[in-house]
């Protein structure tokens, strides 16, 4: 996978990271609690009962076209994939991930504490952030595995999620056909943000400033990705 390397900017650019990086401290802030079931979504899974696939379908592509933090890192997933073939790798293995950990945390009960999740999860942001920078060779003299990162970061997203779904006690009656019908939405919410994300990025590889911005983007996503998890290590500590 191509890598910016961390020496190659200009002074320009350093001065739009650093105000796009204070613009993603704001929307950071605001939007930390991304990965959470909205209030009106979590009274819905609360009241229910019985098989309701349509609904929980809808319920999974909501989640996953307004959660922030699955749309970060998989910008930064595709950042440099140019070949359908290599974005549907990457994201099959973001996906098995994601898939296995959310519905077997749920069918098994296994609440993890959802601030130490998340901080994870913010981590996954500015693992690949850097990676999209090329920290890791230039510091450590070798590239990680990217296809296994991806999906280890996965099953901490997909984990992240049933923490919050096992919160509001889901009914037991279709509880897996259920569970499946959301796999399904969430899916089906990837593919949706992911052609969006496809989309602008292949009209702005084709720009002549993609180049000059690609490290300011790539450090704005590291900020955000810090600040995510700085929010959510804070509430594991006030919450012990």
């Amino acid at each position: 996978m191509t890598s910016i390397p961390l020496g190659w900017v200009g002074w320009r650019s350093r001065v739009i990271a650093t105000l796009l990086g204070l613009a993603a401290l704001w929307i950071s802030a605001s939007t930390a609690a991304a990965h959470n079931v909205t209030p009106g979504d979590a009274g819905y899974i609360q009241e229910i009962w019985g098989v309701k696939l349509i609904p929980f379908a809808y319920l999974g592509a909501k989640h996953m076209v307004t959660g922030y933090d699955h749309i970060l890192f998989l910008f930064g997933v595709v950042f440099f994939l140019y070949r359908m073939q290599h974005v549907a790798i990457y994201v099959s293995h973001f996906a098995l991930g994601h898939s296995t950990t959310m519905l077997l945390g749920v069918w098994f009960g296994w609440n993890v504490n959802a601030y130490l999740i998340d901080a994870i999860i913010g981590l996954s942001v500015v693992y690949k952030a850097l990676d999209n920078l090329g920290a890791y060779q230039r510091w450590f003299g070798f590239q990680p595995n990217t296809k296994l990162a991806t999906l280890i970061f996965g099953f901490f997203h997909g984990l992240g999620l049933a923490t919050k779904i096992l919160d509001y006690d889901i009914a037991q009656d279709g509880l897996l056909p259920n569970l499946l019908a959301f796999n399904v939405g969430v899916e089906i919410g990837q593919v949706l943000a992911l052609s969006l994300i496809l989309i602008v990025m292949g009209y702005w590889r084709r720009s002549a400033s993609f180049w000059t911005h690609a490290y300011t983007a790539n450090v704005v996503m590291m900020t955000a990705g810090f600040v995510l998890m700085g929010y959510q290590l804070t509430g594991l500590v006030l919450s012990s």
